[in-house]
């Protein structure tokens, strides 16, 4: 994965030529979460912690979004696998909206996650895109494919609203 240095001058990471060992779909998946590493890095710097937890014109707050990147993802791939939550997994779910982590903890937990991803990714992206799969309590049809596509959406979905919150905050400095 992605280290937290962007390179410079700076090439997507879809056109980097990494991952050249994984099937397209799973590479399009890691390449996602290179590029969320990139954002989030650049977006972020200088933040100071107060301004993580801030919710600035009703906004939900920078850490909520980074938090829940990491565990999302966890979560999605668990589907992917063919497997419900986990009782920690569910337990995470429900204290993401508060905590007191510095952006250090929370960018690396972030990090952490998309390591630990990238084994599952690659694994999932040998399989049949079309297995069924099925999500949550009520059981929603999915397929493998289907989450791992969703994988790479919901995690840029999230780093968008990042970098929304982060302009915001910005600007009500000035």
């Amino acid at each position: 994965m992605s280290t937290s240095e962007v390179p410079v001058p700076y090439v997507e990471p879809w056109l980097r030529g990494d991952y050249a060992d994984v099937p397209a779909i799973g590479r399009a998946v890691l390449h996602a979460l290179d590029l969320a590493v990139d954002d989030l890095t650049k977006w972020t710097a200088g933040l100071k912690d107060a301004q993580l937890h801030a919710q600035p014109l009703g906004l939900t707050s920078i850490a909520f979004h980074l938090r829940h990147i990491a565990r999302s993802t966890d979560r999605l791939l668990s589907y992917a696998e063919g497997k419900q939550l986990s009782d920690d997994q569910l337990a995470a779910l429900k204290s993401e909206k508060s905590g007191d982590e510095t952006l250090g903890m929370l960018l690396a937990d972030v990090e952490f996650s998309f390591v630990n991803a990238a084994d599952r990714i690659r694994v999932l992206a040998t399989a049949n895109f079309d297995t069924p799969r099925y999500v949550g309590r009520k059981q929603l049809p999915t397929s493998i494919g289907g989450a791992l596509i969703h994988v790479a959406d919901h995690t840029q979905r999230h780093v968008g609203q990042v970098v929304t919150t982060t302009k915001v905050l910005r600007a009500l400095e000035t």
